[in-house]
């Protein structure tokens, strides 16, 4: 759970700011977008397994590059 200690001489946008901040930092926001809808163990596997095989061309071509 994110929290921020506000000074008095912190203004809200200030404040809101490091929340924002803490808040990204631990993921929260991925976390709800991850959440907000259903998704079959079967889709799952598939985004993984395309992450997973655009990481490796990704790879390959850096290393063709250089």
């Amino acid at each position: 759970m994110p929290s921020v200690k506000v000074r008095e001489s912190d203004s809200f946008e200030n404040a809101l700011r490091k929340f924002k901040k803490q808040c990204e930092r631990e993921g929260i926001l991925s976390e709800i977008k991850k959440r907000e809808h259903y998704e079959k163990p079967s889709v799952k596997k598939k985004k993984k397994a395309l992450a997973a095989r655009k990481k490796a061309l990704k790879r390959v071509k850096l290393t063709v590059e250089r």
